[in-house]
């Protein structure tokens, strides 16, 4: 029998190798070629949250399934070289490709993507009994019982659940959607994501539409900030003054700064800022890893703000 590994946060989700072009004239579209001025090529999807965790010195293990091609075999070497704990990764005995071109401007991007079809791999409640973290994210945001039933057996362990529903074409009157959101400890969409959810027009009529179902629901609203809403207790936050670059794993960043202040047991406040902190300091960097802060960043940028 496997021992317990010493983890705070346990992150499913794969991972994608991101090729992010700015600099961009215009958005793509068919019939045209449109150059960008820079490339970027770093590991994405699962990498991004797990790596700016790391960072900000979270015990964070990754779930990550890697094949044996050359998009794997990049983003193992860039998880070794960041030190990032692999005990949790499976290793496929085929080509898992995982790839995602970004087309990035300042106030947002666009994504083209590929995945190939995965084998059946390891169940996830078994990573879940082996590492028992504080928090799990990106279990599947989904009506299925099984999604339920993953999320009642991390409470069962003693653990928590932080959702980032990603990119979703949902609404709350899914079958079993909001059965699944009410047994979320801490629900964390983009503002588009919100909106698409709730149908709602505006972030705060979101949340309140969504904290009628989660203890806590924070709202990632880009340039504004964010809030967070617990019952009928508000909280915002501002983003960061900071020349963008790129917005690639902006989301992933904020979710490591609010994930740090919720393990350190600070308030609500505290957590939105350090998540627009992280947020804000990722999107100076093209690439989603690029900009995301150490833990010694982030204070020293808290001590700046302060003083």
């Amino acid at each position: 029998m496997s021992t317990s590994l010493d983890c705070d946060v346990l992150v499913f989700g794969d991972y994608f190798l991101d090729l992010v072009i700015t600099g961009l004239p215009d958005i793509p579209r068919l019939g045209a070629d449109v150059f960008g001025t820079a490339l970027e090529m770093s590991p994405g999807g699962a990498y991004i949250l797990t790596t700016a965790l790391h960072r900000l010195g979270v015990r964070v293990c990754w779930a990550a399934r890697l094949g044996n091609d050359l998009f794997s075999r990049f983003v193992l070497e860039e998880a070794q070289k960041e030190g990032l704990d692999t005990s949790l990764f499976e290793f496929l005995p085929a080509p898992y490709r995982s790839l995602s071109i970004s087309f990035s401007f300042a106030s947002d991007r666009g994504f083209i993507s590929y995945i190939d079809p995965a084998p059946p791999g390891m169940p996830p409640e078994e990573s879940i009994r082996r590492a028992r973290p504080r928090w799990v994210v990106n279990l599947p945001f989904d009506g299925a019982e099984e999604s339920r039933r993953l999320i009642r057996l991390v409470h069962d362990l003693g653990g928590r659940v932080y959702t980032d529903c990603q990119y979703t074409t949902q609404t709350l009157n899914n079958p079993g959607l909001v059965e699944t959101l009410s047994m979320i400890d801490v629900f964390a969409p983009n503002l588009s994501e919100a909106r698409q959810l709730t149908g709602a027009a505006d972030a705060e009529t979101a949340a309140e539409i969504l904290a009628r179902y989660v203890p806590l629901v924070v709202i990632k609203c880009g340039g504004e900030g964010a809030l967070a809403r617990a019952g009928g207790e508000v909280w915002n936050s501002p983003a960061l003054p900071v020349q963008v670059a790129d917005t690639t794993g902006a989301g992933d960043c904020f979710n490591a700064g609010f994930l740090y202040g919720l393990l350190r047991g600070d308030s609500i406040e505290t957590c939105l800022r350090y998540g627009n902190i992280c947020g804000g300091l990722s999107v100076t960097q093209v690439g989603g890893v690029r900009g995301a802060p150490t833990l010694e960043q982030l204070q020293s940028y808290l001590q700046e703000d302060m003083a």
